[in-house]
């Protein structure tokens, strides 16, 4: 009985930090402007991305990390944030920059082959005139769990 309460204890601690842990940043450069993006590497967090969060930080974003380069789309089924994803190629050159509505389920798709995609708040690459061919310093170090 007390190692079944020991184990409970022990289980319960473990998944409570494991909700509230931070979730894993990396810092990218993009012209003269730095900004600080969660990272998406697995198949579960690309799957949640953003979803049900009611704000993001100016300067934060979330870069999702496919396990390879291909054609790949988004939308935006239960996110509540306006945003705009760049697609971006393997050696971190934007591919396109698409507007992406919030509750809607309009496939947002990369313009060539992409390995990531930055997701950032409506608007923030345009206000910065940040364009497909502009190169994304740091997502080179990011790799993806499948």
């Amino acid at each position: 009985m007390h190692l079944f309460v020991i184990l409970s204890v022990l289980l319960l601690t473990t998944s409570l930090s494991a909700s509230t842990s931070k979730p894993l940043t990396v810092p990218l450069k993009i012209s003269s402007y730095t900004l600080l993006a969660e990272i998406a590497n697995t198949q579960l967090s690309r799957a949640k991305g953003l979803m049900y969060r009611e704000s993001l930080d100016e300067n934060s974003g979330m870069l999702f990390v496919f396990p390879k380069v291909g054609y790949y789309g988004m939308w935006m089924l239960n996110t509540y944030i306006p945003l705009s994803v760049a697609f971006v190629s393997e050696n971190g050159i934007i591919l396109n920059i698409v507007d992406m509505i919030p509750q809607t389920q309009i496939a947002h798709n990369s313009a060539g082959m992409a390995k990531y995609a930055l997701e950032m708040n409506l608007d923030w690459f345009a206000a910065r005139k940040i364009k497909a061919g502009m190169q994304i310093i740091g997502v080179e170090q990011i790799s993806a769990e499948n």
